[in-house]
């Protein structure tokens, strides 16, 4: 038995530093990762989201309904994107996420406020996500100030004094408590069917590769794509059952209300499980191990918490973060499941977050078919 060798020692280092070498997706993870973090979470994530898009229902217009929309607008809170005709309209707007908050001027308002009436302005707030809606909201208490120091001077300057020339009314829709457990549960679902449909497909798959089973399948008259597809529907039963257990702690646990369609949700949500599944054979046809397999999986993983909308608001992110999340999958099903489970949405409202899932589903499936020929060779 001999001592310590420095020269063993170092030959080992150097055979590890070469492996490291080879490992070119390793090496990427190793130089991409830290990069990436810096980026989520330096410039993208923002806790305190400015120009959120509102609409404004106006039903007279005059020189006090403009100064209050422009003292909202100067605020950095509120973005005017549309101006509707009716209440209804808005309501619509709200329950499709086009928007995030409605103004309303009343008729009548400029004659009650010059009569000294003090007429209410309604806002109502889409409070599904109340960090999102929170400071916008706090911002309106300064409004009515605001608006009559600037405009009710001379004859008018009696109504400039307390409590102010005009009530604001807020509504909090679909979240009236503000609770984050209606916000953060329903997009829980979307986390863990990420992480563990992506996961356990690519390890799955790589698992066989690395025991020698599925050169022997693939040696068999089936084609890539019934072998793909046929290797998946397992995993879909179990997404299956996972969101069921997660539906039924939401609802019985945490109380979340559930105020849409039952079928439509696990409708939507077998989309989604099958978009992450061919993310996760993806994983499984790039990698050639189940530690590159793990790695891909959690570069996957890491935008999709940050940018989805799941832990920060999504309207407060840069726009070019928000482009990258629009890619994902999560960031659909998030604003689909909270649509559904809190605002009751229909087919209608949740169309235009559901067809790009289709999407992605279908372009990596055909990206996954490119590479899974390739292990044939």
């Amino acid at each position: 038995m001999t001592g310590f060798s420095f020269g063993r020692w170092w030959a080992i280092v150097r055979k590890e530093f070469l492996q490291l070498k080879r490992d070119r997706i390793t090496f990427a993870m190793v130089v991409g990762m830290p990069i990436a973090q810096l980026l989520l979470f330096g410039y993208a994530i923002n806790t305190d989201p400015r120009h959120l898009p509102t609409a404004v229902v106006v039903h007279e217009s005059s020189e006090f309904t403009r100064s209050v929309l422009a003292a909202m607008k100067t605020s950095g809170f509120f973005a005017f994107v549309d101006e509707l005709a009716s209440e209804e309209a808005a309501r619509a707007a709200l329950a499709r996420g086009d928007v995030r908050f409605v103004v309303e001027f009343p008729l009548g308002f400029t004659r009650a406020l010059l009569r000294g009436e003090r007429p209410a302005l309604l806002v109502e707030a889409d409070a599904t996500d109340p960090a999102a809606a929170g400071a916008a909201l706090a911002s309106l208490r300064e409004l009515a100030a605001s608006v009559a120091r600037k405009d009710l001077g001379g004859a008018l300057a009696p109504l400039a004094g307390t409590p102010g020339p005009f009530e604001v009314r807020v509504h909090r829709l679909y979240n009236p408590e503000g609770s984050t457990q209606y916000n953060i549960v329903p997009g829980l679902m979307g986390v863990i069917l990420t992480m563990t449909m992506v996961m356990m497909t690519g390890l799955a798959m790589t698992r066989e590769r690395e025991r020698g089973t599925m050169e022997n399948l693939l040696a068999t008259p089936a084609r890539p794509l019934e072998v793909m597809t046929g290797k998946i529907v397992p995993y879909i039963f179990i997404g299956l059952i996972q969101s069921t257990i997660i539906l039924l702690a939401a609802v019985y646990l945490f109380r979340v209300p559930f105020v849409g369609s039952v079928a439509v949700l696990y409708a939507v949500t077998l989309i989604f499980i099958a978009a992450n599944l061919t993310v996760g054979i993806t994983v499984s046809s790039i990698a050639l191990n189940q530690l590159q397999a793990m790695q891909l999986t959690f570069f996957y993983f890491l935008p999709t918490v940050l940018l989805s909308g799941f832990m920060f608001p999504f309207q407060g992110m840069p726009r070019w973060a928000q482009w990258i999340g629009e890619v994902l999958p999560a960031t659909y099903f998030m604003r689909l499941v909270r649509g559904i489970l809190l605002k009751g949405n229909g087919w209608s409202d949740l169309w235009p977050d559901i067809w790009p899932m289709l999407v992605f589903t279908v372009v990596v499936m055909a990206f996954a078919l490119v590479f899974y020929r390739k292990t044939l060779d």
